[in-house]
């Protein structure tokens, strides 16, 4: 982090803050005591006053007790924004805003000293917190931008003034705030009205964008799925060719599923608009935990861990990609939330895709999951009883694929086929 000195802090985090008698400035910022190194300020949020002690024995240079939480958050974010000549990137979409953050990240870190959002870092707490890990010499920041209905997005830009925004998709996610796709669209480009005159937007070929789209001062450069004119799984992952305008470009990835390949597409033209080089060879990309991770299992077959979100593209991605593999097919489906009264609909809709495309077991877990299925198919409750099911379902060479909303925490499906004790 930029430093700040502790005098600063006291003016822009209104609150309680105590200071290690050594101290006179911070250098980093952490909301969770277990991870404080020396010199960090820990920002109490929730029930964190009871941990100030730990911070300290950490080696904290201060602790701070806010008055408003998240405004303080926000306006340190900001303050440290402000100090550094770092280009923005501002990433956000209906699916793929993660993965393309990860692989935009790969594409900067051996060419640019860069900052990226950890995880799904993409809200009122998540996004100052990666303002706040810029350093002096840091030259981009890739942020995640998430939202839940309209103004949030606006909001957070307002903090991290990006130079670049990215919208990776638009589809059916936050219905039950927002109502219709339409007011998704509406909501995600804000990221792209909160750019500076000279600015970047880089958008998908999406026609319910085009209301919302200005373009008299900023440059708007639209993508599409077949700009991944080849894909070809390899050992190490596979073999992906790009076409960019006129040029032609050939990338390897670690990653085996072409949806993420397509999220690659955003991410080099991101790269461009920072005045980067494209990258030639072997990309190692790192994606964050529970997007599509491969792994075998015991006994033979494979996990795809794709459990951390789900909404009805995302899914059909997944599932498409599910299809792709030899052997006995299984989903482990959970519900998808926040669909508003469209919910059973698009349910039934995925479960109607999976017997399409030949998944030979299904295992819904959740109330709305049972309209992937017609009557008669047992349904898991939730993800101790899916975790329970799935021991007795899984045979030896299936390949397993685990998705569901956050609030499911299928993931422990996951851990339950991967465990030696199964």
């Amino acid at each position: 982090m930029i430093p700040f000195s502790l005098d600063e802090i006291a003016t822009l985090c209104p609150g309680r803050l105590d200071a290690a008698p050594w101290a006179d400035e911070v250098t980093g910022v952490q909301i969770d005591s277990r991870l404080i190194e020396e010199g960090d300020l820990f920002f109490a949020v929730g029930d964190g006053d009871a941990y100030r002690g730990h911070a300290f024995a950490r080696g904290a240079a201060a602790t701070l007790v806010p008055e408003h939480a998240f405004a303080e958050l926000a306006a340190l974010g900001s303050a440290v924004r402000a100090r550094s000549s770092a280009r923005v990137v501002g990433i956000t979409g209906s699916t793929g805003k993660t993965s393309t953050k990860d692989i935009l990240a790969a594409f900067c870190h051996p060419q640019a000293r860069t900052v990226a959002a950890e995880g799904g870092h993409n809200n009122e707490i998540g996004l100052p917190l990666t303002l706040t890990r810029i350093e002096p010499e840091t030259e981009v920041v890739i942020c995640e931008l998430g939202m839940r209905g309209l103004g949030q997005i606006r909001e957070l830009c307002a903090i991290a003034r990006p130079d670049v925004a990215v919208i990776t998709s638009i589809g059916p996610v936050h219905l039950e705030l927002l109502g219709t796709v339409e007011r998704v669209a509406e909501a995600k480009a804000e990221v792209v009205a909160s750019l500076p005159s000279g600015g970047f937007a880089i958008v998908p070929d999406e026609p319910l964008l085009a209301p919302f789209l200005r373009g008299d001062d900023i440059e708007i450069r639209r993508f599409s799925p077949e700009q991944v004119e080849s894909f070809e799984r390899t050992d190490q992952g596979c073999r992906v060719g790009f076409v960019l305008g006129d040029r032609t470009l050939e990338l390897e990835f670690p990653f085996t599923a072409r949806h993420q390949a397509q999220n690659a597409v955003p991410a080099l033209l991101a790269l461009e608009a920072l005045d980067l080089e494209l990258p030639a060879g072997r990309v190692d990309v790192e994606l964050s935990r529970w997007r599509g991770e491969e792994s075998l299992l015991p006994g033979g077959g494979l996990l795809i861990n794709d459990s951390y979100n789900a909404n009805p593209t995302s899914m059909r991605a997944a599932l498409e990609h599910l299809a792709t593999h030899d052997g006995r097919l299984v989903a482990v489906l959970g519900d998808m939330a926040e669909l508003g009264t469209a919910g059973p609909e698009y349910h039934r809709e995925i479960g109607e895709l999976a017997r399409d495309l030949g998944v030979d077991v299904v295992l819904p877990v959740g109330e709305l999951a049972r309209e992937y299925v017609n009557g008669g198919t047992p349904v898991a409750r939730d993800a101790e009883e899916a975790a329970e099911m799935i021991g007795r379902l899984f045979q030896p060479g299936d390949v397993v694929l685990v998705k569901g909303s956050r609030a499911i925490g299928l993931e422990r499906v996951a851990e339950a086929l991967t465990s030696a004790e199964r």
